[in-house]
C-alpha cells in the first residue's frame, strides 16, 4: 500500500476509535447548556459510474495519433464507507467526519484501489460573545445555487454528477451573534505555502450578514497571499411563498487561472502554469419559483470575470488544430500526442468554462420521489451541458441516479471535455 493511502487510513482509524469512544458514552445533549448532543453515525454506498469518452477535443486527438496516451477517466465501481462523530468537550465540542472508498475501473481489470480521507476534524467552543472552530471545517458561503462568487473560502467545486460529501479547509474561525446580524472572521490554509494556489492560498475572510424582514443581506471582504484584495455583496429575497430571488457580485484584484502556450512549438514538460490573471468582476442573478405541489423551477444566469476571454478560446483552438499537422514535418508521434494531452489542462474544473452562462433547473417533489432536469447553456459558443436525475428518499435507504450530456456545436467548449456522456446509480444506506 503507498505511504500516503497508509497515512490517511491511520489518521481514519484514529478517527473511527474517538468515535467509537464517545458512542461508548451516555447520548444526548451535554449537561452543559447548548452543548451538542454526542454523536455516531455514518453511511455505506455504492456507486455505479459510467462514461463514455468525447470523440473530439484535445485528449481524443492524442489518442488518435498515438493510442493509450490518455485517459478521460473509465468507468467505475465504488463501495464507500462515511463515518461523522462528535462529543462535548469541558470547554466545547468536537466533530470529525471522515470517508474511506474502495474502487474498481473497468481498464484496470477490476482492480481495486483503497483510499481514504478525512473530511472534517475541528474543534469549536466559546468564550466573550464569540464562537470559534479550530481544524479542518467546510465553510461554504453566498447564495447562489450553479454559482457562488463569495464562496471565498471553501472554493467548492458546483453541479457535480454524483453527489459527494465536501472535504472541509484548514481554518481558525471566529463568529459573533447578535440578534439579526453576524460576523465571520476566517484565517484559512494557515500552514500552507504563500504560493499555494485555489482552494489551498492562505486568506483571510470576514463575512456580515444581517437579516431584514424578508431580505438576508450578506457582505464579503478577502486577502488571499497570492491574489490580494476582493469584496463582495449578496442578497436573498423571498418574495412570497412562491417566490425567492437572489443576485450576488464580487470584484477581485486578481484570480488564479491555468495559462499555456499558444502556436504549434512542441514543448518538452508541461508548459500549462498557475499565473494571476488581472481585476475583474463575477455577477450572479438568479431566482426560485415554488408552487403548491412542489414542482420547483431555478434559474440563474452569471458573468464570471475570472473565465478565460474568447481570445483564449480562439488560441487553444488553434493550438489544437496545428499540433497534428507537426507530423507530416517528423515531428515524433509520442511527443505530439503529450503535447495534445496537456492541452486537456485548460478545461481544468475549478471556475465557468466561458464568462457568461444561463442555467435553469426544474424539479418535482412528490412522496420519496424527486425527479429533476437542468441545463447549463454558453451563450458565446452555444454549448450546452443538460443533466437528468431521479432521487428516492427512504427512513435509512436512499437510492439516486443520473445521466449528463455534452451538445452544441462541434467548436463549443463543452464538446471539447474529456467524456461527453456520464451516467451513475447509487444506493446509500445511514446507520
Amino acid at each position: 500500500m503507498p505511504r500516503q493511502c497508509k497515512f490517511q487510513t491511520l489518521t481514519l482509524a484514529a478517527l473511527l476509535t474517538a468515535g467509537a469512544a464517545a458512542r461508548a458514552q451516555d447520548a444526548g445533549t451535554d449537561e452543559q447548556a447548548g452543548a451538542p448532543a454526542r454523536e455516531w453515525s455514518g453511511h455505506v454506498r455504492g456507486i455505479a459510474l459510467g462514461q463514455r469518452d468525447a470523440s473530439a477535443g484535445p485528449l481524443a486527438a492524442a489518442n488518435r495519433v498515438q493510442p493509450g496516451t490518455a485517459e478521460a477517466g473509465p468507468s467505475a465501481t465504488l463501495l464507500q464507507t462515511e463515518l461523522r462523530a462528535g462529543a462535548p468537550l469541558p470547554w466545547g465540542h468536537w466533530r470529525a467526519q471522515g470517508t474511506a472508498t474502495l474502487q474498481a475501473r473497468e481498464r484496470s481489470g477490476g482492480r481495486g484501489d483503497a483510499t481514504a480521507w478525512v473530511n472534517e476534524a475541528y474543534a469549536a467552543g466559546s468564550g466573550a460573545g464569540w464562537q470559534w472552530s479550530l481544524g479542518k471545517k467546510v465553510v461554504s458561503w453566498d447564495v447562489g445555487y450553479a454559482f457562488r462568487p463569495n464562496d471565498v473560502v471553501q472554493q467548492e467545486v458546483r453541479r457535480v454528477l454524483v453527489p459527494v460529501t465536501l472535504s472541509g479547509r484548514p481554518v481558525v474561525m471566529a463568529e459573533h451573534f447578535a440578534g439579526d446580524a453576524a460576523w465571520a472572521l476566517v484565517w484559512a490554509n494557515p500552514l500552507q505555502s504563500r504560493q499555494a494556489g485555489a482552494p489551498a492560498e492562505p486568506a483571510l475572510a470576514l463575512r456580515y450578514y444581517r437579516r431584514d424582514g424578508a431580505l438576508d443581506w450578506h457582505g464579503f471582504a478577502r486577502w488571499g497571499a497570492r491574489t490580494g484584495a476582493s469584496v463582495g455583496a449578496a442578497v436573498a429575497w423571498v418574495a412570497s411563498d412562491a417566490l425567492e430571488l437572489h443576485a450576488s457580485w464580487r470584484a477581485f484584484a486578481h484570480a488564479d487561472r491555468i495559462t499555456g502556450p499558444t502556436g504549434a512549438q512542441l514543448a518538452a514538460a508541461n508548459p500549462w502554469q498557475r499565473a494571476l490573471s488581472g481585476g475583474g468582476q463575477q455577477l450572479l442573478l438568479g431566482g426560485t419559483w415554488t408552487s403548491a405541489s412542489q414542482v420547483s423551477l431555478l434559474a440563474e444566469a452569471w458573468w464570471d470575470g475570472a473565465a478565460a476571454r474568447r481570445g483564449d478560446w480562439a488560441a487553444w483552438r488553434a493550438r489544437n488544430a496545428a499540433l497534428p499537422g507537426l507530423l507530416a514535418h517528423g515531428a515524433p508521434a509520442p511527443a505530439v500526442a503529450g503535447n495534445l494531452a496537456w492541452q486537456a489542462q485548460g478545461l481544468a474544473p475549478g471556475t465557468s468554462l466561458q464568462r457568461a452562462n444561463l442555467y435553469a433547473r426544474l424539479s418535482y417533489k412528490h412522496e420519496a420521489w424527486e425527479p429533476s432536469l437542468d441545463m447549463l447553456y454558453t451563450p458565446q459558443d452555444r454549448g450546452r451541458i443538460a443533466t437528468a436525475a431521479l432521487t428516492w428518499q427512504g427512513d435509512r435507504v436512499k437510492v439516486e441516479g443520473g445521466l449528463r450530456a455534452m451538445a452544441g456545436p462541434e467548436a463549443a467548449v463543452v464538446r471539447q471535455l474529456p467524456v461527453q456522456r456520464q451516467g451513475f446509480v447509487a444506493v446509500t444506506w445511514a446507520f
